[in-house]
C-alpha cells in the first residue's frame, strides 16, 4: 500500500482516513465539495494500515451514496497512464472494492467503469471478482476475449493464463466462459488452463524440497538454518519437524542448540521447548532476548508468549516493566492470562506502550483487550486516546470493546458514532450498546436492519435491540 500521511483526528480527511463513525456524520454536514474532496483522497491513496484486514471499501461506498458523490476521480485514478506504469494491486484495489459495493447499491456508473477496467486495466483480476458476484451472465461472457487476448497463444502465455485461472478468488467467470454458448476457442482456452492449474499445483506439492521421513534432529538444524533467511516463520515449521523426530536422547543438543547455534536452529529450538513447557526454556529466553539477532529475539519472545501454564504466568510478572522486549511480552501475556490482581501491571504496560510507542503500536491489540477482559475502569482515558487517535480501524474496535467494559459514558458517547464505523465488529458492539435517547441512533438502526450489505453479525445484533420489524422502533 502507499505510504499516505495521515491527517490530524480532528479533521475531516482524518477521521475518514481512520473509518471513523465521526467522519461520515461530519462529511454529511460539511460543504458538499469539501466532503467529497476529502473522501476522493481517501478512496485514490489508500490509508489503511494492513489493506487485507482492515474495511474502509463499504464505509467509503455508502458516503459517496450519502453525498450523491460522482465518480469521475476514481475514473481518472483507474484509466491515467498510472495504472500502465505502477500496476500494483495496492494502487486500484480499493477503488474497486467501493465500485463493487456502489454497484450493489444500484450505481450503474460504477457497474460500468468495473466493466471497462476488467477489459483494459491493470489490476483487471480484482476488477473480475467484484463483477463476479455482481454482474449478469451476459455482461460477464462478453468479457471473455478481452480478458483472454491478454494472454498470448504461446506456452508462456498459456502458463500465465493457467495461474490466472488457478488464483482467481471468485471462479464464476472462469466457469461461465467454459459452458455451453461460449466461443468454443475461448472454452478450450479456458478448460485447458484450469487443468494445467490443477496440475502444477499437484506437482508442486509432489516436488517439495522440504522435510522428508527419516531425517534427524541434525537435518531438522540444518535445514532451519539455510532456510531462515527466507521465510520470517519457518522455525514455527521446523519446530513441529523437530517434534517428529526427537527422542528423550536428543533433549541435551537440543537444549546446547538453543543457547549457542544458528538463528534458524536457534528459533527452531527455542519454539519447539516452548511448546513442549521445557523447565529449562525460561533461562534460554530470557539469554536469547540478551544476547540473541533480532531474529533470535522475536522468536524467543514468540515462544514465551504461547507458552501456558503457571510457570509462565508467574515468570511474567517476575519479567513486568523490563525495559526491553521480554518485559513488553510479558505485558501482553497478562493481558491475555492475568488474573484481577494483575490489574496493574497490564495498566501500566498499556500506559508505557502509548506513551513509548504511540496509538499504532502493534503490542496496543493485546494490551487494550486486557484492559477490557479484566475490567480496568481506570484504563478508560487510555482508551479513549488510543481510540480517537490510532490509525488502524482493528485497533480502535478493540478500543471500542474495551471502553464498552470500563467506561460507562461509551454508550453514549463513542458508541453512537461507531453505528457509523468501517469495521462491522465495530457496529455491532455499537448495536448492542449505543442508547436510543439520541434520534440519530434509531435511524442508524433501521438502516443497518434494512441495508443487504450489511453482515449478518451486525443485523442480528440491530435485532436484538429492536426486533425483527425495525420499522417498530
Amino acid at each position: 500500500m502507499f505510504d499516505t500521511v495521515i491527517a490530524p483526528s480532528g479533521t475531516l480527511l482524518g477521521l475518514l482516513q481512520r473509518g471513523r463513525g465521526d467522519g461520515t456524520l461530519h462529511a454529511l454536514t460539511a460543504p458538499r465539495s469539501e466532503a467529497l474532496a476529502a473522501l476522493d483522497q481517501c478512496v485514490l491513496g489508500d490509508p489503511r494500515h494492513d489493506w487485507q484486514v482492515e474495511n474502509r471499501s463499504l464505509y467509503y461506498a455508502r458516503l459517496y451514496l450519502d453525498l450523491h458523490g460522482e465518480l469521475d476521480g476514481i475514473e481518472r485514478h483507474l484509466f491515467g497512464a498510472a495504472d500502465i506504469l505502477d500496476p500494483d494491486e495496492t494502487r486500484t484495489g480499493l477503488a474497486l472494492a467501493v465500485l463493487g459495493h456502489l454497484a450493489s447499491y444500484g450505481r450503474r456508473d460504477a457497474l460500468l467503469l468495473l466493466r471497462r477496467y476488467a477489459a483494459s486495466g491493470s489490476n483487471w483480476t480484482w476488477a473480475l471478482d467484484e463483477l463476479a458476484v455482481r454482474d449478469d451472465d451476459d455482461a460477464l461472457r462478453a468479457l471473455a476475449t478481452p480478458v483472454l487476448a491478454r494472454f498470448p497463444r504461446t506456452p508462456e502465455g498459456e502458463a500465465e493464463l493457467a495461474a490466472a485461472v488457478r488464483d482467481a478468488f471468485e471462479p464464476r467467470p472462469w466457469r461461465l466462459w467454459t459452458e455451453d454458448g461460449a466461443p468454443a476457442h475461448l472454452a478450450e482456452r479456458v478448460r485447458a488452463a484450469r487443468e494445467q492449474g490443477s496440475f502444477a499445483q499437484w506437482q508442486r506439492q509432489l516436488n517439495s524440497s522440504g522435510p522428508r521421513p527419516g531425517w534427524s534432529v541434525r537435518a531438522v538444524f540444518d535445514w532451519a538454518d539455510e532456510a531462515i533467511g527466507r521465510s520470517a516463520g519457518l522455525h514455527v515449521s521446523a519446530a513441529r519437524c523437530l517434534t517428529a523426530v526427537a527422542g528423550p536422547e536428543d533433549r541435551d543438543e537440543i537444549l546446547l542448540a538453543a543457547r549457542a547455534a544458528g538463528d534458524g536452529a536457534r528459533s527452531t529450538c527455542l519454539r519447539y521447548l516452548a511448546d513442549a513447557q521445557d523447565p529449562r526454556v525460561l533461562d534460554l529466553i530470557a539469554a536469547a532476548v540478551g544476547d540473541g539477532s533480532p531474529v533470535v529475539v522475536e522468536a524467543a519472545v514468540d515462544a514465551f508468549e504461547r507458552m501456558r501454564g503457571d510457570d509462565a504466568l508467574h515468570q511474567a510478572r517476575a519479567w513486568a516493566g523490563r525495559p526491553d522486549a521480554l518485559g513488553a511480552a510479558a505485558g501482553r501475556v497478562l493481558a491475555c492470562r492475568g488474573g484481577a490482581g494483575d490489574t496493574r501491571l497490564v495498566l501500566g504496560a498499556l500506559r508505557e506502550a502509548v506513551r513509548s510507542e504511540g496509538p499504532d503500536a502493534c503490542t496496543l491489540w493485546t494490551l487494550v483487550d486486557g484492559a477490557g477482559r479484566l475490567g480496568i475502569a481506570c484504563a478508560a482515558p487510555v482508551l479513549r486516546h488510543v481510540y480517537r487517535e490510532t490509525a488502524s480501524s482493528h485497533l480502535r474496535g478493540r478500543a471500542a470493546r474495551a471502553l464498552a467494559a470500563t467506561d460507562p459514558s461509551f454508550a453514549a458517547g463513542f458508541a453512537v458514532e461507531c453505528l457509523w464505523d468501517c469495521e462491522e465488529s465495530t457496529r455491532e458492539v455499537a448495536a448492542r450498546t449505543a442508547e436510543t435517547g439520541d434520534a440519530r441512533v434509531v435511524d442508524q438502526l433501521r438502516r443497518l436492519a434494512a441495508d443487504p450489505a450489511e453482515e449478518d453479525e451486525v443485523q442480528t445484533a440491530v435485532r436484538s435491540r429492536i426486533g425483527p420489524d425495525a420499522s417498530a422502533v
